[in-house]
């Protein structure tokens, strides 16, 4: 039993130097650094413009376009690389059953393409 538990002793070791680094650094920005924000910095939002004045403000249709649009091709690339791992043991039917999926996806960017969703006005 003993061990097993020294074999958990790197990791109870390594927990605790990286919860006192952590404290340590947190500390050390405390004393070391001048703490009277001005207030540019205590506002609520610091990038560049003022905030709209409803968080409920309804938004483009566009901005919803470009986010699925890049999940589509975002999960297109994850599902190529585990495909390029497996390529060898899959053979020629894994093959032509990627080739037809990317054939269904360059279709739909063609068309997407071809009405104008990639364009910002």
């Amino acid at each position: 039993m003993d061990a097993m538990l020294l074999e958990y002793l790197p990791i109870l070791i390594f927990l605790v130097l990286a919860t006192a680094v952590a404290i340590i650094a947190i500390g050390a920005s405390r004393i070391v650094v001048h703490q009277k924000p001005d207030s540019a910095k205590d506002s609520a939002y610091e990038c560049g413009f003022e905030a709209f004045d409803d968080a409920r403000s309804k938004f483009e249709v566009r901005f919803y376009l470009v986010a699925i649009l890049f999940i589509i091709f975002d999960l297109e690339v994850a599902f190529l690389f585990p495909w390029a791992v497996a390529l060898g043991k899959i053979g020629l039917f894994g093959f032509w059953s990627m080739i037809g999926f990317l054939a269904i996806l360059t279709v739909g960017f063609i068309y997407e393409w071809k009405k104008g969703a990639l364009e910002w006005e």
